[in-house]
């Protein structure tokens, strides 16, 4: 889809640390646009306005004028600090504290790379804020009742896990599951890498390994665990600190550990970038055995390393179809067409991920074309439709 000039685009610094940080609105819908906030040293304007422009693809690719979900525009936040950093805390207060006016009006955003949903409210609600979305409240026929479903549906576990923490890793897990079906290849014996095991990466790996592929490399800060054997997830999973982070006591016999960019080169059928964006370049993507890279980060395969992937017959399933699901989730739980309850949550998203799915691949395969061509096609025939319907302010 061409691109288009955001609504909105500012850059903010931090009068104490000098830290920057940065919102774009790529679109408003109904006056409210959609996207998470993320932390991390090295972000830029330019990573925040293709995000943004990413958000307001996925909004229009879950457009369905049968559902209660009011489609939103895009929208994406970013400070360019390490989350790890002591004084991170207060340098995110700070940042919402400066685009309040943005977040009471019309950005509604939560947890991305670096932030966890938790820490998100908590800074929120300290520099002043009801609360993160609270911009979509408007919109809502019943608001206490909307908000009730959705603070009863982040109070929801699954085996120690937050559902909200689930549901993105569900989604990913279920497209990666629809090109494996599509293609004839049994899930059982399909290998697996995963680079980044926290929010998004953690959850993919379960809802995989519960689906009969064996995980057999995960990465993290420190490095690549690797076991050709298959690793145990759960294990990994509960070792894990607040940022991801794999307690290497607890590996077993058979788990190596190997440098970061090992899960690269893993012998594995499916690798899953669940960490930074710009992972995969056209220097590392030539080492890439893989039939499929699966997106679960934002735009971790460069538009140049994709198609060289892409003359070499790998597949990537672009990010803007395949970690939809958290976004989705949010407000399908807050407008009403899912209740605050895991199976009925996790049956709505693998629906809809598989239909979106297959709807992509079933159009890259009419047109020629790839998966992510074919997701940017199917929401530039949305977008005018929403606009029609519900109005837009750029």
């Amino acid at each position: 889809m061409p691109a288009s000039a955001p609504s909105l685009s500012l850059t903010w610094t931090d009068h104490l640390s000098g830290c920057r940080g940065f919102l774009v609105v790529d679109r408003l819908v109904r006056g409210v646009a959609s996207g998470g906030l993320r932390m991390r040293p090295g972000c830029t304007l330019d990573e925040v306005t293709g995000l943004a422009r990413g958000m307001t693809l996925k909004e229009a690719l879950h457009y369905d004028p049968e559902a209660r979900y009011v489609p939103l525009g895009g929208a994406k936040g970013g400070i360019d600090c390490d989350p790890r950093d002591p004084e991170a805390y207060g340098v995110l207060v700070r940042y919402l504290r400066a685009v309040r006016p943005y977040v009471e009006s019309c950005w509604t955003t939560g947890e991305d790379l670096g932030l966890s949903q938790d820490l998100v409210d908590r800074a929120a609600a300290e520099a002043g804020l009801v609360s993160s979305i609270q911009a979509v409240y408007p919109l809502l026929d019943d608001e206490p009742g909307a908000r009730r479903r959705l603070a009863d549906a982040f109070a929801v576990e699954v085996d120690g896990i937050g559902l909200g923490e689930l549901v993105g890793g569900c989604g990913v897990a279920e497209a990666a599951l629809t090109a494996l079906d599509r293609a004839g290849v049994p899930h059982r014996g399909t290998r697996v890498a995963v680079q980044g095991l926290g929010t998004m990466g953690g959850a993919t790996a379960r809802f995989l390994a519960r689906a009969g592929l064996t995980v057999v490399a995960v990465a993290d800060i420190k490095g690549t665990i690797v076991n050709p054997a298959g690793l145990d997830v759960e294990v990994l999973l509960a070792a894990r600190d607040g940022h991801g982070t794999v307690d290497r006591a607890a590996l077993r016999p058979g788990d190596r550990e190997l440098p970061g960019g090992a899960w690269l080169t893993a012998d594995a059928e499916v690798l899953v970038p669940a960490a930074v964006s710009y992972a995969v370049d056209t220097s590392n993507q030539e080492r890439i055995t893989a039939r499929w890279i699966v997106e679960a980060a934002n735009m971790p395969v460069l538009p140049e390393a994709e198609r060289l992937l892409a003359a070499r017959g790998v597949t990537v399933l672009p990010d803007v179809v395949v970690n939809s699901g958290t976004n989705a989730w949010w407000w399908w739980t807050l407008f009403g067409d899912v209740g605050p309850d895991a199976p009925e949550a996790f049956a709505y998203l693998r629906r809809s991920m598989r239909g979106l799915v297959e709807s992509m691949l079933t159009r890259a395969q009419t047109d020629g074309t790839t998966p992510r061509a074919a997701a940017h096609a199917l929401a530039e025939e949305r977008l005018p439709v929403i606009a029609e319907r519900f109005g837009s302010y750029r």
